[in-house]
């Protein structure tokens, strides 16, 4: 996986002719000026707090992405879910956060609402060069109404209704992937869209050489994550696995019963929902973690997480899985739960440092940051010949 691919993306008609909607030019500011601080306008879910005291993968994204831009020196301003923190200019909109109405349109629309206006009133010389939006669908549907450019990252996958939104609506902003995986289900007409993948701040992360007896599986509760397909694979060998994850709603019923029956607190056990050094001293310490999923996953941040504690990873190579694990490197690539177990036998030939190196090229947070910097000089500067380029 390169840190960002070497491919132009599209603008809206606005951008291409570097005008606001008034007609004037666009104020530069500094931004064509090589190493100049960029003003941007970190636009997160109003789902839940960033970074999430939990589950959370896009605020976690964000959270780390926003500290390193703004170590780099760049002025951001994050509008985020009441309960933030971050060295950013943290701009709370919502009077509470909704982790349990995730999706919501209400919430989000009045988050990016709010949002804009303030951007909006800043506009000018004092105003942001780019808006990166992680907000879902409202700030990407929205863009060609306000006059601060707009970088959307994709953090899901494209189904036929995603799909079909981002054919009416992905020229009003940049789009960026994920993966290639991902964007290699994109609707025709969206041209060539950049893929930078998630950040990981390692510094964060332990590297822990010597592992534990047991095996992880990290997730949500649901069929096409695998928690059952885990449980049979590491009972077939007769090693302990940790199951760690949310039980979001809608989920119980298939943990009940695919998941629940099996719970000894010995050969199986059940975690729940971790956070902070509690998860990462179960990621460092794990044997291996498997990722048996059943579905076209774009990304899939915990198998980052492993890596960079040097934990190697044994999974199906289902959707972004083969640019992550390399086969006999950072883990293994296997087609099934019979294939899955006989590869923990072979977990002491994955070196720890091999796995901590992979992440520090590919998905290090000042590799993810310096991506995204150049993508924000490219839609920000006026004119209509522009591309993200990178290794």
């Amino acid at each position: 996986m390169n840190a960002v691919s070497p491919a132009p993306t599209l603008r809206s008609r606005r951008q291409l002719w570097g005008r606001t909607r008034s007609g004037r030019p666009r104020g530069l500011s500094s931004v064509g000026v090589p190493g100049a601080p960029l003003r941007v306008a970190m636009l997160a879910p109003p789902w839940i707090p960033v970074p999430a005291p939990g589950y959370g993968g896009v605020e976690s994204v964000v959270s780390s992405l926003t500290e390193a831009l703004v170590g780099l020196g760049h002025e951001v301003t994050l509008f985020c879910a009441p309960g933030s923190v971050s060295g950013a200019s943290v701009v709370t909109l919502l009077e509470e956060s909704h982790p349990h109405e995730i999706e919501r349109s209400l919430y989000e629309v009045d988050h990016v609402g709010r949002a804009f206006d303030m951007i909006d009133s800043s506009a000018g010389r004092d105003g942001f060069d780019v808006i990166h939006d992680h907000c879902g669908f409202t700030g990407l549907a929205m863009a060609n109404r306000i006059d601060t450019p707009l970088v959307h990252t994709l953090h899901g996958p494209f189904t036929p209704e995603t799909a079909a939104f981002y054919a009416r609506h992905g020229d009003k902003g940049t789009l960026v992937g994920i993966s290639r995986a991902q964007l290699s289900s994109a609707p025709p007409g969206l041209g060539p869209i950049a893929s930078i993948p998630n950040p990981i701040d390692l510094a964060a992360w332990p590297l822990q050489e010597r592992k534990g007896d047991y095996l992880l599986w990290v997730g949500r509760m649901t069929p096409e994550k695998g928690a059952h397909r885990a449980i049979a694979a590491a009972r077939a060998v007769d090693v302990p696995l940790i199951l760690a994850g949310v039980i979001q709603p809608g989920q119980q019923q298939f943990f009940d019963r695919e998941i629940a029956p099996h719970i000894d607190g010995d050969r199986v056990q059940f975690v729940g929902e971790v956070g902070g050094s509690a998860k990462r001293s179960l990621f460092a310490h794990a044997r291996g973690l498997l990722m048996p999923i059943r579905w076209n996953e774009p990304f899939g941040m915990v198998m980052v997480e492993a890596l960079a504690c040097g934990t190697p990873v044994i999974a199906f190579p289902e959707g972004a899985v083969t640019e992550i694990v390399v086969d006999g490197k950072t883990g293994f690539l296997v087609d099934d739960e019979r294939g899955m177990s006989e590869a923990v036998g072979r977990l002491q030939q994955i070196v720890a440092r091999d796995c901590r190196a992979w992440v520090s090229e590919h998905c290090h947070v000042d590799v993810v940051a310096a991506a995204y910097e150049g993508a924000y000089r490219a839609v920000a500067l006026p004119g209509p010949a522009f591309a993200l380029a990178g290794g």
